[in-house]
C-alpha cells in the first residue's frame, strides 16, 4: 500500500519541535482522539522509547505498540507500529524541516510493511482514514507544541 503523509508548518524551531516529540509519553496528548490506553517501557525518550496502546478507527480497535526505532536529532524520529496480532507493520516518520525565516514543518508519513489482506482489499479507504486521522494528529500537535514551548518558557 501506499504511505500516507500529512504535514503541517509550526512557528516553533526544529529543535523544539524534536525535544517535544522525543518524549514519548507527549505523543498522547495530540493522538488521544483515535489512540487510548496508554501503557509505556522503556526509556521515556529516545531510541528503544516504547507505548502500548489501543487504535480505535474506521470502526474497529486494534492494540498497537509503537517503539522509536531511530533518531536523528533535531530532523527525524522513526517509529516501528506493530498491530493486528502482528499481521499489521508499519513504519510511522517524523520528519522536521526548518522554513525561512524561522519555524519548522512537521511532517508524518505512516508507511505499511505488511498488512491484512483486508487493508489491501480496502487500501483507499484505509489510506483515507489514516489521512484523516493523522491531518487531526498534526493540527493537534501543533497546538500542543504551542503550549508546551509557552510553558517551558515561563
Amino acid at each position: 500500500m501506499k504511505p500516507v503523509t500529512v504535514s503541517i508548518d509550526v512557528p516553533q524551531t526544529p529543535e523544539q519541535v524534536y525535544g517535544f516529540l522525543d518524549v514519548m509519553a507527549h505523543h498522547e496528548q495530540f493522538t488521544d482522539h483515535y489512540l487510548t490506553d496508554w501503557h509505556y517501557s522503556g526509556p521515556g525518550r529516545g531510541i528503544g522509547s516504547c507505548a502500548t496502546v489501543t487504535a480505535a478507527l474506521g470502526g474497529t480497535k486494534t492494540d498497537v505498540t509503537i517503539e522509536v526505532v531511530e533518531a536523528d536529532p533535531p530532523r527525524r524520529i522513526v517509529e516501528r507500529n506493530v498491530s493486528a496480532a502482528g499481521r499489521r507493520l508499519a513504519r510511522g516518520t517524523y520528519t522536521i524541516e526548518p522554513l525561512r525565516p524561522g519555524g519548522s514543518r512537521v511532517s508524518f508519513t505512516y508507511a505499511w510493511a505488511r498488512a491484512p489482506l483486508a487493508d489491501y482489499l480496502l487500501a483507499p479507504v484505509v489510506r483515507a482514514t489514516m489521512r484523516r486521522a493523522n491531518r487531526t494528529v498534526m493540527r493537534r500537535l501543533a497546538t500542543e507544541l504551542d503550549r508546551h514551548v509557552s510553558t517551558a518558557g515561563s
